[in-house]
């Protein structure tokens, strides 16, 4: 049941981090933007490390594959392409979108098995959750 919660939350301060980080992009750049984004980033993570962590540092040279340190890259563009999508569609369209996109490229890389996950069972109910979700965007969208 905790996991439930953190994923609402987590939800939730993405959703309110591209509205700030936005904000922030109006009045400085995108790139400057990201910058600050990863950057105190950076400085929350080594705070928290630092106060309840303190696991040594270097077990990052351990890991493997090494692909899959990767993911600070991916954050850096995650930055970008949130604000640029909440720029151009606002918080709402654009959230809705990037949900749908991570449904549906996580539920691909489960049902494939892919970067060491165990391969994973298609069912028909999940593909109609996602059609659901989508038509939830469409209904959200629609115009009269």
């Amino acid at each position: 049941m905790i996991g439930f919660f953190i994923a609402l939350l987590s939800g939730a301060l993405m959703s309110l981090q591209g509205v700030f980080n936005t904000e922030v992009t109006k009045q400085s750049s995108v790139w400057v933007s990201a910058t600050w984004v990863q950057f105190s980033a950076l400085l929350a993570c080594l705070a928290i490390w630092a106060m309840f962590d303190r696991e040594s540092l270097m077990a990052i040279a351990k890991v493997t594959p090494k692909y899959m340190l990767l993911g600070g890259v991916f954050g850096a563009f995650i930055t970008y392409t949130v604000i640029q999508s909440m720029s151009a569609l606002g918080p709402a369209r654009a959230t809705m979108l990037i949900v749908i996109a991570q449904l549906t490229v996580s539920w691909a890389v489960e049902l494939l098995g892919l970067f060491g996950l165990d391969k994973g069972m298609f069912s028909w109910r999940k593909l109609i959750g996602l059609l659901v979700a989508v038509g939830g965007v469409i209904l959200f969208e629609w115009e009269t």
